[in-house]
């Protein structure tokens, strides 16, 4: 399903090439219909905000929500397992899953990076893939509320994922993390955490930066993969 591709894009470093195609994008997610139409409205509010934005404004705003701290995270095994050996053998587990599908992780790349992970559910069977946002949707709720408490646009996104998944979040988890008060670091301190922790145990991949990996290298080859057929479809 290409609106867990859609949502991927728009959690990844927004790029300007992208920005032509958003309505095409938001057309997709309606012509789809995974999300239920309110939820789809809210994700246009973000895209429509996008849209009319500099993208040098935007791409400052997103290193400074996803880049400043590890409260939002986009590598969810960093909020799973933290820097314990369990990690390295998941993120084994999840590339071996992605491989099955066709999906090879590349060198410089985490296979926990959330927008290649929804990547890897748009190539799945739909209770597939529901079943494996599943597994991880506590995490991803627990991001979201926190970009809430912070009035991050951003927040929309993770509220879709949530509203995906079959499976609620530890509600006892959520309620602990709205209680938590905001992160606030500062860049030596931000600089100082991120040297000390090492993001994948017993390997030479640097992932010190939650947006190192680019789950979209190409975004116009991706853009054309997911409008391109849905255009023929309506002409």
């Amino acid at each position: 399903m290409k609106t867990f591709k859609i949502l991927g894009l728009l959690l990844s470093y927004p790029k300007a090439e992208i920005l032509p195609h958003l309505d095409d994008l938001m057309a997709v997610l309606a012509q789809e219909k995974l999300l239920p139409a309110r939820q789809i409205k809210k994700v246009k509010a973000f895209v429509d905000d996008m849209k009319v934005r500099d993208i040098y404004e935007t791409q400052e705003n997103y290193v400074e929500i996803f880049d400043r701290g590890r409260a939002h995270c986009l590598h969810l095994f960093e909020h799973i397992h933290g820097e314990s050996r369990d990690r390295g053998q998941a993120m084994v587990d999840l590339a071996e899953a992605y491989g099955q599908k066709g999906l090879y992780v590349t060198a410089g790349e985490l296979p926990d990076y959330l927008p290649l992970f929804l990547e890897f559910l748009s190539l799945c069977p739909l209770d597939e893939a529901m079943d494996f946002l599943g597994d991880p949707i506590t995490v991803i709720a627990a991001i979201g509320v926190k970009l809430k408490k912070r009035k991050s646009s951003y927040a929309v996104l993770f509220e879709a994922l949530e509203v995906l998944s079959r499976v609620k979040p530890d509600q006892d988890m959520i309620a602990q993390v709205q209680m938590e008060p905001l992160e606030e670091m500062s860049l030596e301190e931000i600089d100082k955490d991120w040297e000390e922790a090492s993001a994948f145990d017993n390997s030479d991949v640097d992932g010190s930066d939650c947006n190192t990996c680019d789950a979209f290298p190409n975004a116009t080859a991706e853009l054309q993969n997911i409008i391109g057929g849905e255009k023929d479809a309506r002409n």
